[in-house]
This record gives structure tokens, sequence and C-alpha cells, in this order.
């Protein structure tokens, strides 16, 4: 579908059953391959990424396991702490971070020749770091293409001789979850220190959380060392239960407070081990009105037809679900800042740019800047009823899926490239339409 024009919205309710995490999903995978015994995995994401991690751990070996549907699993662990089945192999991981970071760190300590590319977007995607902090393991890792960046070389590494590994923090906290995973999967006893300020932390404290699950204890100091002890690597838990993706929950949650609400999610609530979840904090700042349960989150409009709250608020901790909060800004009272966001420079596309181009596209006043941006609403959204805005959405699904709110303003609204969300959530806009009309 080349574009999908959304119907105006006005009204928002209803309950809606949240796909699995992607960030779970794709760990999950990973983690269960490289663990002792078999590991059944429930509600799994079924999305492109997860796809892409499905797709390469079987060409590396790993037995996969269909229990009546793409979404329940089983996976059969390698119970091996040397590498895979699949001594070689050209691995194509598409524009996906959560596979692309740690199957580079995993691939990096086992005892194969790989090659590891992606769409030409991942090529662009810095990716450095991680493997300077590889090299310090022994990694044996060469750029197909510009230095610093994919498609990579891999190579069976020399033995594991550091004690310490230090990765930079402050670009992606992909890098130390890739180490952390890899690293724990070889039993060593090992400390891998941070240079500059972690980011997106929650994000660094859900891998550690599956680790745990997966029986490798971390320990973690002040977020600038982390402790990998020696021992026997990944043991199966038996079956996980993967959870709602909480910032797939985010879009509708805006909904239900632009559209009245109450529009439930369930799949994630008060006992999610996803950062996204605070995502209801920014909407009770603006002045919407949330509720948490265990696994599910609630949201409501403010109870009048006045513009919400503008925000100035540090997104460094949940930052997918601040692009949610930007296209929010748009129908705030007064200038809305996201601050602490230069990680989106470097996402599926360079979000704070095209965040920028597309609002403007609504007469919004955007400031630009490293690492953050402000959105001021234009005081006049009319426009000519024949004539949508039509959103760019740059092969970025988070672009399509925050650009969906803007339906609730006077202007009517075009996406183009819809099809761009089946990188984590292909039903998105079916959806959307069952709780907005």
């Amino acid at each position: 579908m080349d574009f999908l024009d959304l119907p105006p919205a006005t009204r928002a309710a209803g309950t809606l059953r949240l796909p699995g995490s992607k960030s779970i999903s794709n760990r999950t995978l990973l983690l269960a391959a490289l663990a002792r015994g078999d590991t059944e995995l429930r509600s799994l994401l079924v999305s492109d990424d997860t796809d892409v991690m499905r797709t390469a751990l079987a060409a590396l070996g790993v037995a996969i396991e269909l229990l009546g549907s793409a979404e329940h699993v089983r996976v059969r662990g390698l119970a091996s702490r040397v590498g895979f089945p699949a001594k070689r192999a050209e691995l194509f991981l598409g524009n996906a971070g959560t596979a692309f970071r740690p199957l580079t760190a995993v691939l990096a300590l086992a005892d194969g020749h790989y090659t590891l590319s992606g769409v030409p977007r991942m090529h662009e995607r810095p990716i450095g770091d991680l493997v300077d902090a590889l090299a310090q393991a022994g990694a044996r890792i060469d750029y197909r293409g510009a230095k610093g960046f994919p498609p990579l070389a891999i190579a069976p590494p020399a033995p594991l001789r550091a004690g310490v590994v230090r990765v930079r923090g402050d670009v992606s906290s992909q890098y130390l979850s890739a180490l952390l995973i890899a690293l724990g999967w070889k039993g060593r006893a090992v400390r891998i220190e941070v240079e500059g300020e972690l980011i997106s932390k929650p994000y660094v404290a859900l891998t550690i959380a599956l680790m745990r699950r997966f029986g490798v204890a971390v320990k973690r100091e002040d977020w600038r060392a982390f402790e990998i002890p020696a021992g026997e690597g990944y043991a199966s838990p038996g079956a996980i239960q993967v959870e709602g993706d909480a910032s797939s929950a985010s879009y509708f949650l805006a909904a239900g407070v632009l559209g009245g609400g109450p529009v439930r999610v369930e799949g994630v609530g008060l006992a999610s081990l996803q950062g996204d979840v605070d995502f209801a904090h920014v909407l009770d700042a603006m002045g919407g009105k949330t509720t948490l349960g265990e696994q599910w989150i609630e949201a409501k409009g403010p109870g009048s037809r006045e513009r919400l709250r503008s925000f100035d608020l540090d997104f460094n901790l949940i930052p997918d679900a601040a692009m949610t909060a930007a296209v929010l800004a748009l129908f705030a009272r007064g200038t809305s800042r996201l601050r602490n966001i230069a990680s989106w420079r470097v996402k599926e596309t360079d979000r704070i740019a095209a965040m920028a181009a597309e609002l403007r596209k609504f007469g919004a006043g955007v400031v630009e800047g490293a690492d953050f941006l402000e959105v001021t609403p234009a005081e006049n959204t009319a426009g000519s009823a024949d004539s949508p805005v039509v959103i760019d959405t740059y092969d970025d699904h988070r672009m399509a899926m925050s650009f969906s709110l803007a339906a609730f303003g006077a202007r009517r609204v075009r996406i183009n490239d819809p099809d761009c969300v089946s990188k984590t959530f292909p039903g998105y806009f079916e959806a959307f339409g069952r709780v907005v009309s």
C-alpha cells in the first residue's frame, strides 16, 4: 500500500491486547538459543524484526519449533559455550538493531566465520563502539564498508583475554546489552565498564532481568560498571511469557487521552520489565488520567475540550515513547520541549530531523537541536478539505504510528508507506481503527 488516508478521529474507547514486546522477543529468542535445555516462548511478537532474528538463528543451526502458531514456539538450546552448528553463514538483518547488535557480539565470541549486513540505513547506523569493545575481549571483526559501520565480517576470536571490557554508553544502550548477553554466554568472570553517561537505562535493566531468568546474575555498580560472574552460562527457565509491547501501548494510551477514553491496553502494567510504561506519567503531566494494574494500563482524557498542557521533559529513559509525546505536542497549549533525545539520530532514521519536518507540515513551530526538539502548535490549523497533510514515514515504523494520532486534529491525514509498521506491529492500523472513531 502506497498510502493510507486516516478518517477524522473524535473518539477513542475500548480494550486492546498488545502484541509481544519486540525488545523482549528478540532478547529471549537469542538467550533461549544460547541456553542449556529447551525454552517455550509464549506471546512472542511476530513482525519483521523478530522474523529477522528467527531466520538468522535458523541459518546458524538453531531449531525453533512452532507450537500451534508463530507466537508460541519452542527453542532448542545449544548447550554450548563455543559456537553454533553452522560455522559459516551470511546473515541479512534488515534494519533490526535488536538483532544486529547482539548477534554481532555473540558471533564475535563464537568459533565461526560470519558476515552480517542489512538495509542501506543499517549501514549508516554506527557500530564501531561495540566492535572496539569486543576487540578487547579478543574478537576479530572487519568492516566490509565504511569504518565504524556495517556490514561486518567476523572470524573466530582469540582466547578471551580481558578481565575488563570498556564500552561507550552515550550513543546506544544496545552496545552494552549486546556485550552483557554475549559475555554472559561464555561463563567467564568479566567486568564491563561504561564510558560516558549511559543512555536508555531501562533497556539495559531489561537485558539484565532476562539474563537473570536464564540463570546469569549480573552485578551492577550504579550504571557505571557491570560484573558477570564465572559460571555455566545460560540455562533454560522452561517457559517465558512475553509481555505486551510498552512502546506500542503509548499510541493507544495517547489516543485515549485525545479521544476521551477510556482506552485500556492489556499485557503491560505495574509488573512490566519495560521502561516505556512510564509514558503514563507523561500523559498525566499533560492533563490525562491514567490508571495502572499489574498487567494493564488505562488512559482517558482530561474531561474538557481544552488543549492539553505543554511539557518540558527529559526523555532519555523512554526514547521510543518520546515520539508519541512529540506528536501530542500538536495538541498542547504553548511550547513543549523534549530533552536528551540524541539517540534519535541513530535510529531507523534520523528521528529528530524527520519528526521536525513532519510536524512543520501542521504549521507547528519546531526548533531542532542536537539532542532536543521544541514544538509550538500552530494557532490556526485550518487547511483545504481536499488537501490532507501527507506524512512521510522514512521507512520508520514509529513515524507512521506516532502520526496516526494527528487524525484527532483539524486537518485530514495521509500516511505514506503505512506498511512500514510491519517492523514491529503489522496489524497496527487495524487495531487503531478498533478503538478510534
